[in-house]
């Protein structure tokens, strides 16, 4: 079963998608199985990152952009720099993530939650889920 969402984002950062992986999961019926959540967009990624100090969310996309600047001598020059510098921290981070599914219930820590983390922002994007598994 693949399961399309929107998702408007208003700014660069994180943004959490983990209702949408417990939906689909849930509307799936599977109880043991795989849960892949992907982005088709090239600006775009999916990441894990712990929800209970709001200030981090701040390190880890301050950390990101450190690594990777948005600079105006990237070769890609077929829109803007930010552009460019979200193509490259799309690379790294990853257009998607799998999770296993045990007892009807997504392999995530308590103290984690799954992130769309935009790059080139604000956009109309979309997340979709692939559930996989036994009913």
């Amino acid at each position: 079963m693949l399961k399309t969402y929107p998702l408007e984002t208003d700014r660069n950062g994180l943004f959490d998608i983990t209702e949408m992986a417990d939906r689909a999961l849930a509307d799936s019926g599977v109880r043991s199985g795989i849960l892949l959540v992907s982005v088709p967009h090239s600006t775009a990624a999916v990441t894990v990152v712990s929800p209970w100090d709001p200030r981090g969310f701040e390190d880890v996309h301050d950390e990101i952009c450190r690594l990777i600047p948005t600079r105006v001598d990237f070769k890609h020059q077929h829109d803007t720099p930010q552009d460019a510098a979200g193509h490259i921290k799309a690379a790294v981070v990853g257009h998607s993530r799998s999770f296993y599914i045990e007892d009807g219930k997504i392999g995530i820590g308590h103290s984690q939650k799954i992130y769309f983390w935009e790059f080139d922002g604000p956009r109309r994007r979309s997340v979709q889920i692939k559930v996989l598994g036994i009913v």
